[in-house]
């Protein structure tokens, strides 16, 4: 519950009385209701009032609106002042409810605040010119299209900060603006277009079977590429070169006398990177993916990616705490920014060492929890790692550490 009271006295109306135009309106309104119900009226005469006196009612309008319906002061005070849709005091000509409930305040709705507070001002403060003013209110009813604001009687989904600034300045020029969805959106559909089957036969009266038939042509499609993708990886390895035999070194002769171990440089040299897993071929890599993609189209829609990555890898090992209480700066190896190093850092992904580690299983893993199939392979993160855990460097992580990468600051 919100505490609302009435405008101070200071900017109070002496008198309100509805005009020509809106008296005769406030007369259909009255005559939809039986004698003695026409107090069932009260608030869309409230609304009316409201929108005469600039969008705010004074208490002189709720006085006036009790007046013609026979009713006690206040009884229409408490309707009043129990609903929100109703100002007690002024507000600009462009009245902004900024919706801050869970699904908006998720999608940014705090980001549109600032933008808000940085060209209105504070909550229920009118512009000097009049023109705006703003107020956070709890659900409008648009979660799908969130975040969105209401100005006046019309909704504004799909914002950005950048949309919103602009839709502000618009309006403040007096420019027309596009009301609902600013992204695109046809009202609140999902975005890239419906998503229902295209069967006739659910709209001429026979859909019966109709979702069944969709259901068999998709698991016949995923199963095809299940069949192409492993063909594809038979063909891989085929091609693949053999390994070569190993070569037996020869025994020395028995008259050979034997020779001293070798001494130790007086420098030691630098340590050499472990050796990391062999990167497939192309050919290898697309026949992955495609493996990798027909078992995640067997999945139920709304699988989370922990989901779909144990469908088709082996999660990698990971650390409750990086070692002695420092992490490795994973953002070093190429395609690992601060968000991936994030995500990384909650598997438990602190060190380089883990990285030049992974097999397979682990990369196909990993690129599917990170949603890029083939990338770790593609830019080569285990070799980068196997370097940078030997203490080594690569051309990427030396542009890093000069602070040549924005991606990877911070």
């Amino acid at each position: 519950m919100s505490v609302r009271r009435l405008a101070p006295d200071a900017i109070q109306p002496a008198t309100f009385a509805f005009d020509a135009t809106n008296q005769a309106w406030v007369k259909t309104q009255v005559a939809k209701y039986p004698e003695g119900r026409q107090a069932s009226a009260v608030i869309p005469l409230l609304w009316q009032a409201q929108k005469q006196h600039g969008g705010w009612l004074p208490k002189a309008a709720i006085e006036h609106v009790a007046d013609v319906l026979s009713m006690p002061n206040i009884r229409v005070l408490e309707v009043a002042t129990f609903y929100t849709m109703f100002n007690l005091e002024p507000v600009g000509q462009h009245f902004i409810q900024l919706c801050g409930t869970v699904p908006c305040h998720c999608m940014g709705a705090e980001d549109l605040k600032k933008v808000l507070k940085d060209k209105i001002g504070a909550e229920r403060h009118v512009t000097a010119d009049g023109k705006f003013s703003w107020l956070e209110v709890e659900c409008l009813g648009a979660c799908t299209n969130a975040p969105m604001v209401q100005i006046n009687d019309d909704y504004y989904e799909d914002l950005t900060t950048e949309t919103l600034a602009k839709l502000i300045d618009d309006l403040g020029a007096g420019k027309p603006v596009k009301i609902g969805p600013q992204n695109g959106r046809k009202t609140s559909e999902p975005l890239g277009g419906a998503k229902t089957l295209q069967d006739a036969s659910l709209y001429d009266g026979s859909m019966v079977g109709g979702w069944k038939k969709d259901f068999e042509t998709r698991a016949a499609a995923a199963k095809k590429a299940k069949e192409e993708a492993a063909k594809a990886a038979e063909a891989a390895k085929a091609a693949a070169p053999a390994a070569p035999a190993p070569v037996k070194a020869a025994e020395p002769a028995k008259s050979a006398p034997a020779k001293e171990p070798a001494k130790a440089p007086a420098k030691a040299a630098a340590k050499k990177p472990a050796p990391a897993a062999s990167r497939p071929d192309e050919a290898a890599l697309k026949a992955e993916e495609a493996d990798i993609a027909a078992k995640i189209a067997a999945l139920p829609k709304d699988a989370s990616a922990e989901q779909k990555a144990d469908a088709v890898g082996a999660r990698p090992k990971g650390l409750k705490a990086a070692r002695k209480g420092a992490s490795d700066d994973l953002k070093r190896i190429k395609g690992i920014g601060k968000v991936n190093e994030g995500k990384l850092n909650a598997l438990g992904i602190f060190h380089f060492d883990q990285i030049a580690a992974w097999g397979r299983p682990e990369i196909r893993w990993v690129g599917t929890y990170l949603a890029f199939p083939g990338r770790i392979d593609r830019e080569d993160w285990l070799a980068q790692a196997a370097t940078l855990a030997a203490g080594g460097d690569t051309e990427f992580s030396k542009r890093v550490d000069k602070g040549a990468v924005p991606t990877s600051k911070g």
